[in-house]
Order: C-alpha cells, then structure tokens, then sequence
C-alpha cells in the first residue's frame, strides 16, 4: 500500500512541475523559476520514497518532524504566491487603465470637427450590426418582466 502512495504523489509531483514550467514571462524569470522547480521537484521525489532522509533535515534545521518543515516551507511559498500574485494583478490593472484611456482617446471626436458643428460619422456598435447595443429582445419593462413597448416609440423631432 505505501509503494502505491508513492507512486501517486510521485506522479503529483512530476506532473505538476511539468504544468507549472510552462508559463510565461522574461527569459530570466523563466529560468529562475524552472531551476527552482526542478530543485523543488527532487526534494519532493527524495522526500515521498525517503521520508527518514526529510525528519533527518529537519532535525538538522531544529525542527522536530519533516512534516513540520514541509508545513513552514509551504506557507514560506503561499506568502511569495500572495505577493507576486498581487504584483501581477496591479501591473495589469495599469495596463488595462493604459488600455482604456487609449481607447478612449482614439475614439474621442475631434474638437475642431465639433466647434465646427460637423460631427464624425461612427461606425455601428458591437451588437446586431444596426447600430444598436444588442439586448435580449428590446427594452425591458420597468417591471422587468418583458419588452417595454414605450422603449420602442422615437421621440418627435422639434421643429420639423
């Protein structure tokens, strides 16, 4: 019965190092992190077929079980996660803000064209392809319950 738990977290250990070497990123970080990986990986392997060899370390380090050490090492590596996780979310949030004022710049009319009283023609919205923002069937009641039938009649024009 042991052999087999071996062979299982043997394999948990082979198969998720294999997923997690192939991420993105700069070449260096690339290389940090598949070095890591594979140190991990062999520690990992050692400790799952010589579970003596880990209580050993530990015991050299002060710690009186290897799961002990196992446990400090994993919340040592959840704290890294957290943190370049959190980096990772801000540097794409400032790209995306970078994105959205481009977009918005890019899609802004031109002043000269509007003091003039001519405004750019803009293509159709995403949607239908009518120009309209695509819903589900029309305007929804203010009850929320079906079409708005008001919500369809267009407003008379002024003067003409």
């Amino acid at each position: 019965m042991i052999i087999i738990v071996q062979l299982l977290l043997f394999l948990a250990v082979v198969i998720g190092t294999l997923a997690l070497m192939r991420g993105a990123g700069n070449a260096r970080h690339t290389a940090v992190r598949r070095i890591l990986l594979m140190l991990f990986a062999v520690v990992a392997a050692l400790s799952v077929f010589f579970p003596a060899m880990l209580t050993w370390f530990a015991n050299r380090l002060g710690i009186g079980r290897g799961t002990d050490l196992v446990l400090y090492a994993l919340i040592v590596f959840f704290m890294i996660y957290m943190a370049t996780s959190f980096q990772r979310t801000r540097q794409l949030e400032a790209r995306i803000t970078k994105l959205a004022r481009r977009i918005a710049l890019d899609e802004a009319p031109n002043p000269a064209a509007v003091a003039e009283g001519r405004m750019p023609e803009r293509g159709p919205l995403p949607g239908n392809g009518d120009g309209a923002p695509k819903m589900g069937g029309g305007a929804v009641s203010p009850n929320g319950t079906g079409p708005n039938p008001e919500a369809r009649r267009r407003p008379e024009r002024a003067g003409g």
